[in-house]
């Protein structure tokens, strides 16, 4: 699993970003350009990416926070504030509950702290199974438009496009195995509940995949939780709206920092 990082240096605590399915880093990198100097910004490709995709255990998000954490810890990162866009949302979540230790503030954007209802869990073994057979990311290919807002598909059809570039990029074994280690995943209220740190929950308010009213749900289990409500995005903010995104991250960060 890789590191990419956009800043190495800075006074205030490192930002690390986690980024959703089916992508990989390169979807921070508009928020990343948009956040103001003074702490580290570092990015992982979580497991199921190009280059990560072969040699994993049996799918689970709790390797997914392990080896988050791992290589963190080999870059010198001892605490962060951590966000997550969907997917990686869950794998926060898990690293939360798995090395709390490491996370110092957290921002969950366009994600959910439950698990998947039965029939979504269904589906996205299905997925895994027709990726994995063919070979292909046909089977997820449609979501380049769907993880947009439909503000952002009328006026921004270009986006479409280049997030339908990432999503050709990706492998279809990782496909396979993020979505089955996503169906795997528990309710993780609970930890989020008992956290104590500053927490930012972020949505787009065209988000038709986690909805607001995920988003206040995350707002209602934490504590002192502030929700932000991105306009005209859906569940792509971080790429539809990377200003709105980076302002909410960095207000976070700054009331992370030791005082």
């Amino acid at each position: 699993m890789s590191l990419h990082t956009y800043r190495s240096e800075g006074d205030g605590l490192p930002l690390v970003l986690l980024h959703g399915f089916p992508l990989d880093h390169r979807m921070w990198d508009d928020v990343a350009r948009e956040l103001p100097a003074g702490r580290a910004v570092h990015a992982v490709d979580l497991p199921g990416t190009p280059g990560n995709a072969t040699g994993l255990p049996e799918p689970a998000l709790e390797v997914s926070a392990d080896l988050v954490a791992e290589v963190l810890r080999a870059a010198g990162v001892e605490h962060a504030v951590v966000a997550g866009l969907s997917m990686g949302g869950y794998v926060a979540l898990a690293l939360l509950e798995r090395h709390p230790e490491l996370v110092a503030g957290l921002a969950l954007v366009d994600t959910k702290s439950t698990a998947d209802a039965p029939e979504a869990r269904a589906n996205r073994l299905r997925i895994a199974d027709e990726a994995e057979s063919a070979g292909s990311v046909d089977p997820v290919r449609p979501m380049a438009a769907s993880l947009l807002g439909e503000t952002t598909r009328v006026a921004r059809p270009e986006l479409a496009d280049e997030v339908a570039a990432w999503i050709d990029q990706q492998e279809p074994a990782g496909i396979a195995w993020s979505q089955r280690a996503m169906a795997a995943r528990p309710d993780r209220s609970d930890v989020l509940r008992t956290f104590r740190g500053p927490v930012a929950v972020v949505v787009g308010d065209e988000d038709t995949v986690t909805p607001v009213e995920a988003a206040e749900h995350l707002v209602a289990t934490a504590a002192g939780a502030r929700l932000v409500v991105v306009p005209q995005s859906g569940h792509l903010s971080a790429v539809e709206q990377p200003g709105a995104v980076a302002a909410a991250l960095a207000d976070l960060a700054a009331a992370s920092d030791p005082t």
